[in-house]
């Protein structure tokens, strides 16, 4: 909404998107099914299976859905539609949506420095799973019994509940006392370590690049890429399979696992209610970094993917079925897990907590250790690993779009020309191979568990707060309201403004601190020591978590040294900037934006009387002075 002079409020005016100024016309999603497809593809993946499961059983079990069902309607809903209404409001990708509010056009460079991060690391689980599916395809699976190249004289296959403190143990020809029998470990944890990883005793110790982990990587990058290269043309057909398949392979799963003896134990197990956890503020840590990590927020790409989206498309409905989709998502996987880790509970005689693992233990370990004790065990290990690479694809092929969107966005004349664009994002994914090659050598595990510990987690919830900072106050909650029922034809339930304004600010500001405050250096667990980070990795880590989100103040700063430091230029620094250089989809009446004053900078000012003029010389125009229609009076 706009004040006039005449007192009367008027709504921002909204041009139909007929394309760009120089006839470029962006492309859409083919129906309203693709752009649904493509935000759960994207997010429900691989920690909706393997982190909310352990966190609620870790945090109070069914108590813990108080503080995550919370954490879903102040934080998930509100933050998911306000990305999407953005791109689809302004028809660009996560630099350009930023446009909005000069002064915080930092977000869209911290969003994409986060995602690039992510997308070097994340298709590394992508290249374990296909290594463990590839493994799988044999009549006995190579992690089932010891006896192998790789195994240790610590290995043993047969190590149970028979054995106990009081007990000596026979191996290999061996006696061994009490003590000794803790350094056992299983065939299936020295496949991970040993022979998958052949990992070395610490980050310091890098060693040579495992080939047969490279040509893994490498296929799936080669996956990603012939899947995005035409943009959400093709990648929004791959979509309906792989966002699709992975909920029939997980009913498939959890019907078999209900059959095993032991299931039950774990339903309960996940579910039992312990409600005096819910004391501890590590639980709601949990509960709130779990929601931006499973719905995939503050990365930029739910931007790129609204911009996709026709502009009267009904986002509002999709927020609330992509909350539905997700949350339900993580909820069903946590039977499919348990089930299968009160099986293994049951077969080894222990308690549950001691083989319920998180992250990459419950996928390369926890979950083929007890698949293989099944019948017909390789065909029920394709199965699973196969749902890991689907549920990971899909979020790769947006987190590499959400990258391309951008930058294709910002330099369209550069980039949109030719085949230019096919071979931006070729060069984008070589470059995230080339640095995720790190992350398959001999220490490539300690340099995966920097990225993925530093790189995005606590930093997301900082970035989500300065975007709802940038929206509310200064983009006007109001305006944005204006906007949305300018796309939906409606105006809609008050909730999301309220939230906007006070309670997702305050959850994501809250959750960072606390987040920050129960903060503890990395480590890594491995079989039979806990390696510890030395302090010069530790500052890398923090180096890469600095270097993304440094950017929301340097681009701040950055506009005052430019403008110069005055109160004019805050006040300016907080409209819409650039929108009357590409598709126009709002002109607010009467408003003198960033963007003038950079042009009358450029051209030259004069103020006489109040009135805006542009100072032209009157020898090369003959024309004196004119005052510019795009300027008002101040």
């Amino acid at each position: 909404m706009t004040e006039q002079g005449n007192g009367k409020r008027q709504l921002a005016v909204a041009l139909p998107p007929e394309g760009d100024a120089d006839g470029y016309k962006r492309e859409t999603w083919t129906n309203k099914l693709d752009f649904l497809l493509a935000c759960i593809g994207f997010s429900v993946g691989l920690g909706n299976v393997w982190r909310f499961p352990y966190l609620c059983y870790k945090n109070g079990g069914g108590a813990f859905l108080l503080p995550y069902f919370l954490c879903v309607f102040i934080g998930g809903i509100p933050v998911f539609f306000l990305e999407v209404s953005l791109g689809q409001f302004m028809g660009r990708g996560g630099l350009k949506t930023w446009n909005i509010v000069p002064l915080f056009r930092g977000i869209g460079i911290t969003v994409c420095i986060i995602v690039f991060l992510l997308n070097c690391y994340y298709n590394v689980i992508l290249c374990w799973a296909f290594y463990y599916m590839f493994n799988s395809f044999q009549a006995e699976l190579p992690w089932k019994f010891c006896g192998h190249e790789w195994n240790t004289i610590w290995c043993n296959d047969d190590f149970g509940s028979n054995v106990t403190l009081n007990d000596t143990l026979e191996k290999n020809n061996l006696t061994y006392n009490p003590l000794e029998v803790y350094k056992f470990s299983d065939p299936v944890t020295e496949f991970w370590e040993y022979k998958t990883l052949a990992i070395s005793d610490g980050i310091d110790q890098v060693g040579t690049i495992k080939w047969d982990l490279a040509l893994c990587l490498l296929f799936a990058w080669i996956v990603v890429y012939l899947c995005i290269c035409k943009g959400i043309k093709s990648s929004g057909k791959v979509m309906y399979v792989t966002a699709t398949s992975p909920y029939i392979f997980m009913l498939i799963l959890l019907i078999r696992n209900s059959l095993l003896d032991g299931a039950y134990d774990g339903v309960i197990f996940y579910l039992k209610p312990d409600l005096e956890r819910l004391k501890d503020t590590r639980v709601w840590v949990d509960a709130g970094t779990q929601i931006f990590f499973s719905y995939s927020l503050s990365l930029g790409t739910l931007n790129a993917l609204g911009s996709y989206n026709k502009f009267n498309h009904n986002s509002y409905r999709d927020a609330i079925l992509f909350s539905l989709a997700n949350s339900g998502t993580s909820f069903f996987a946590g039977f499919i897990v348990f089930t299968i880790l009160g099986y293994m509970a049951k077969i080894q005689g222990v308690p549950i907590s001691e083989v319920a693992e998180s992250g990459p233990g419950l996928a390369f370990i926890a979950y083929p250790k007890a698949v293989s004790q099944m019948p017909i065990a390789p065909l029920w290990s394709i199965l699973f690993f196969l749902m890991v690479i689907l549920l990971g694809l899909d979020s790769q092929f947006v987190g590499v779009e959400g990258v391309v969107t951008a930058v294709v966005d910002q330099y369209p004349d550069v980039l949109r020309k030719g085949y230019r664009k096919e071979m931006f994002i070729g060069a984008i994914c070589v470059l995230n191979f080339f640095i995720g090659l790190s992350m398959v050598t001999n220490g490539g595990m300690y340099v995966f568990q920097l990225f993925d510990y530093y790189s995005g987690s606590r930093i997301i919830l900082l970035v989500a707060f300065f975007e709802l900072i940038a929206v509310a106050y200064c983009y006007g909650v109001n305006r944005l309201y204006d906007n949305i029922e300018m796309m939906l034809g409606r105006r809609i339930w008050p909730y999301m403004k309220i939230c906007w304004l006070f309670f997702s600010p305050l959850f994501c500001i809250v959750i960072f601190i606390l987040s920050a405050i129960n903060y503890s250096e990395l480590e890594y667990e491995r079989p039979r020591v806990t390696y510890t980070y030395p302090d010069w990795a530790v500052g890398i880590g923090w180096a890469m978590a600095c270097a993304s989100v440094i950017f929301i103040p340097l681009t701040a700063l950055y506009t005052f040294i430019k403008y110069g430091f005055t109160m004019e230029v805050l006040r300016l620094s907080i409209k819409p900037y650039g929108l009357k250089d590409h598709q126009k989809r709002i002109q607010d009446i009467n408003e003198r934006t960033l963007e003038d004053l950079e042009k009358e900078n450029a051209r030259g000012v004069q103020y006489d009387n109040g009135q805006v003029n542009l100072g032209f010389d009157k020898e090369k125009s003959g024309k004196g002075i004119y005052p510019d229609p795009h300027f008002t009076q101040l």
